[in-house]
């Protein structure tokens, strides 16, 4: 029973999405929150258990329907789904809370689509092969249009125009790339796929890298990596502040997509294809860490600091991952997940700073005195957390890509692109805090009226201080959260466990037709290809076996 609580994350917010629209959130916008809120909590205890269940085992396979990879669809747990899994849901529960704040109310549906977009991440998260990756990436990507889209405004409109033209763009060349791999391999599942690229003839490697490479450059584009991020810092900046929280983590989805495709599918054992444009990840990472850092010191205003940061935590996470080492791997997952929860924070304050500056927002102009609380410390610390520095667990990690970086052939640009962008970050956002909070006009404006006055919706402080919690867990249990990570990077450096889990590898057709161990039944481009011989009989297929593993 407990096996079937791996379809959860995305059954679960497809039923609460389903009950929020049944309500209405006009008619009831209470028990709307408090579905939404609900269903989030729920997720992070099904993560909790997920991550638990992936940390004392191999990874797990779950065939929907009981028809086996790769005829059928596949959900995979390990490692790296069930703690992206649990970052998801936990950033979920601060963006529900601060929604509930009111900024929720400034448009229709909300909590539907944010239902759905939880849905999407999760999805393409389990899910094993790639038709329902793409299916997973559009829907995530519908949902976060509407919620872009929320409370209106023209900036908002401009900037949605320019993501939804660049992703259905990226949507097109995932669907190209996935048909060169299915017309090659006659597969779209992953695990299927890591075995027929390796087992793929010299006449199609050729072809076999070309459709990798653009599947990787669709992942780039999710991934905002230089040159095909420049729709990030606008897009972000203009969402409202609980959208552009949930949107830290868009990005990371693209991220996870490079790892599989370069541990999986083209990993070590892919024959000629082996290590695909491994050599090319840290340099774009250097490069994308660079022009992010400058970037940043022109940002007008605290969302559009917050967004270039987001694509700095994407170069020094290329550069960590691209090394494709055990080292590496952790040191870029413990960033990541650091940075997610930081750049997140920073979000939330600026949608608090700019309720307290009415009109003014969170540009970094001088405006009224901001109330003292909360917002001038959490800003400390989130700077801290995000640009590095010691004692913040950024720092951690940024010593642990340093390491990982070592083996690597980009070593002394690697080193000189984190440290100059830790420099860079470090002025861009004193600069940010000495005018939001040291250079105030005197005005006797009130917080209270200010917000009022521009139309914003009151900010709850609740979320900023979860996610500084989360920050300072992940600082106080940085040693066991370390060895999860290592842990981690060593199962995707030995994709054996995945494969295994979801094909087995002596049965390729369906159980029924052949044994285990008959090696008569081939596919290749989609078609079965049977010898005389093991023709199967006109029997009608029996019931495929059960969850393998679940």
């Amino acid at each position: 029973m407990l096996g079937h609580l791996l379809v959860a994350p995305v059954v679960l917010p497809l039923l609460s999405a389903a009950i929020i629209v049944a309500l209405g959130d006009r008619r009831r916008p209470g028990a709307c929150r408090a579905v939404s809120i609900g269903s989030c909590l729920s997720l992070v205890l099904a993560a909790v258990y997920l991550l638990g269940w992936s940390a004392i085992g191999q990874p797990v396979a779950y065939p929907l329907g009981n028809w086996p990879a790769p005829y059928g669809i596949v959900l995979v747990l390990d490692r790296l789904c069930a703690l992206m899994l649990l970052l998801t849901a936990l950033l979920a529960v601060a963006v529900a809370w601060f929604a509930a704040g009111g900024w929720d109310a400034r448009g229709r549906h909300f909590h539907a689509l944010f239902q759905l977009q939880l849905m999407g991440l999760n999805g393409a998260f389990l899910t094993g092969d790639l038709f329902n990756l793409f299916v997973f990436f559009e829907l995530l990507l519908i949902a976060s249009y509407g919620l872009m889209l929320h409370g209106g405004g023209v900036r908002r409109q401009r900037a949605t125009l320019h993501y939804l033209v660049c992703n259905l763009v990226a949507s097109t060349l995932f669907l190209v790339s996935a048909s060169l791999l299915y017309g090659v391999t006659g597969t779209l599942n992953m695990a299927d796929l890591a075995l027929q690229v390796a087992a793929a003839p010299l006449e199609d490697a050729s072809l076999l890298r070309s459709a990798g490479l653009v599947l990787l450059v669709v992942f780039a584009v999710k991934a905002a990596v230089l040159p095909l991020g420049f729709w990030l810092r606008d897009g972000y900046a203009s969402a409202s502040p609980p959208v552009a929280c949930l949107f830290a983590l868009m990005t990371k989805v693209g991220i996870y997509a490079i790892v599989r495709t370069c541990t999986l599918m083209f990993g070590a054992e892919a024959g000629g294809d082996a290590n695909l444009a491994g050599e090319w990840l840290v340099p774009v990472g250097i490069a994308t860490l660079a022009m992010a850092s400058i970037a940043a010191l022109a940002c007008r205003n605290l969302a559009e600091l917050a967004a270039c940061l987001v694509v700095t935590s994407v170069g020094s996470m290329l550069i960590g991952a691209g090394v494709l080492s055990a080292q590496g791997l952790s040191a870029a997952l413990f960033y990541m997940v650091h940075s997610t929860f930081a750049v997140a924070l920073l979000f939330l304050l600026a949608g608090e700073i700019a309720h307290e500056r009415g009109a003014l927002g969170s540009d970094l102009l001088p405006g009224p005195p901001l109330r003292p609380g909360h917002l001038a410390p959490l800003f400390l610390f989130a700077a801290i957390a995000v640009s590095g520095l010691p004692p913040g667990g950024g720092f951690i990690a940024k010593v642990g890509i340093l390491q990982g970086a070592i083996d690597g052939s980009w070593t002394a640009l690697s080193w000189m692109a984190i440290f100059a962008s830790s420099l860079l970050v470090v002025v861009a956002l004193a600069r940010s805090g000495s005018m939001l909070f040291w250079r105030p006009l005197g005005s006797s404006v009130t917080a209270a009226s200010a917000g009022a006055a521009a139309g914003l919706p009151r900010a709850s402080a609740g979320p900023s201080w979860f996610l500084a919690t989360a920050l300072l867990l992940l600082l106080v249990g940085a040693r066991p959260v370390q060895q999860f990570m290592d842990a981690t990077g060593a199962q995707l450096l030995d994709p054996a466990g995945y494969v295994d889990a979801v094909i087995q590898r002596d049965l390729i057709g369906p159980p029924d037709l052949i044994g285990p161990g008959d090696d008569r039944l081939r596919t290749r481009g989609g078609v079965p290809e049977v010898a005389p011989s093991a023709a199967p009989s006109a029997a009608p297929p029996a019931a495929p076996p059960g969850a393998r593993g679940a």
